[in-house]
């Protein structure tokens, strides 16, 4: 018998055994179980910024952690070598919720503030961040996700009130580059004001030269990020040829600036990246 997934628009029917698009979630005796619950395929102690969060404990650093798997398709993927992996192929270390804590703690004397759960897409395991951000919190730690927002509301309003940050890709602004993705951006955008209303966030927008990259949809994304509240600060990232997409060359760093300079217009905290 099929189970349907209700973590992501995407909303797989499963039949026993098989994992859903997103390869972490899995119909198990009739219940879908989050496969990907512990397992982490990366562990580093990165400085706040990288998220990139610029208006959250800037100058700290993070116990930053992620394991397989990912909900959308972005050509572009700079992880793709763990996000379009599963549970058989991913280099991976089981961590409980507690010893993950632990770990976190135990660098609080290096410059350590909490847990950022990022590198693939981490709410697709919510369970695990669920899990470790409870104890986390009680412990005085931070609770950081860096997502692509692709998460129903039943989930993320489970999680919100765990989550002190939050960094939320907005790809685009049209409904046909987010197809294009694998996404959905009516969802993206529920996201962003749903956790705008609980944690601090910043959004990220990548400009992939050719696909979104006109004045028009910057315009749009920002005026509508400002409606949400205008003190969000956005990130307009440079795009370079990656994985799938090395068809074109990176984006030019005049478009990153006119942009950015479009998205001020709307938005009082405007930032550049990889430039």
């Amino acid at each position: 018998m099929k189970v349907t997934c209700e973590v992501c628009p995407h909303h797989c029917a499963l039949e026993e055994g098989q994992a859903g698009l997103c390869r972490a979630r899995e119909n198990r005796a009739g219940a879908i179980v989050c496969a990907n619950y512990g397992r982490l395929t990366g562990m580093a102690l990165d400085p706040i910024e990288k998220k990139p969060l610029r208006h959250f404990y800037p100058g700290s650093k993070i116990l930053s952690v992620g394991s397989y798997g990912c909900n959308m398709r972005c050509p572009y993927c700079q992880n793709s070598e763990i996000s379009m992996t599963d549970g058989e192929h991913a280099a991976a270390v089981h961590t409980s919720p507690e010893a993950l804590v632990e770990k976190a703690l135990g660098l609080v004397p290096n410059g350590n503030i909490g847990i950022a759960y990022t590198y693939n897409e981490p709410l697709i395991g919510y369970e695990f961040v669920r899990d470790c951000a409870a104890p986390a919190k009680q412990r005085g730690l931070k609770n950081v996700a860096v997502t692509n927002g692709c998460i129903c509301e039943k989930p993320l309003k489970e999680l919100l009130p765990l989550l002190d940050a939050m960094n939320i890709d907005l790809k685009g602004f049209t409904e046909s580059y987010y197809r294009f993705l694998g996404g959905d951006l009516p969802t993206v955008k529920r996201s962003i004001q749903l956790a705008a209303e609980q944690c601090h966030v910043e959004v990220t927008t990548l400009v992939v030269p050719g696909k979104n990259d006109s004045e028009d949809e910057m315009d749009a994304l920002s005026a509508w990020l400002s409606f949400v509240n205008p003190e969000i600060p956005l990130h307009v990232s440079r795009f370079f040829p990656c994985w799938k997409m090395t068809d074109r060359g990176p984006t030019p760093v005049e478009t990153v600036y006119r942009l950015a300079e479009i998205a001020r217009h709307h938005l009082r905290y405007v930032y550049t990246g990889n430039c």
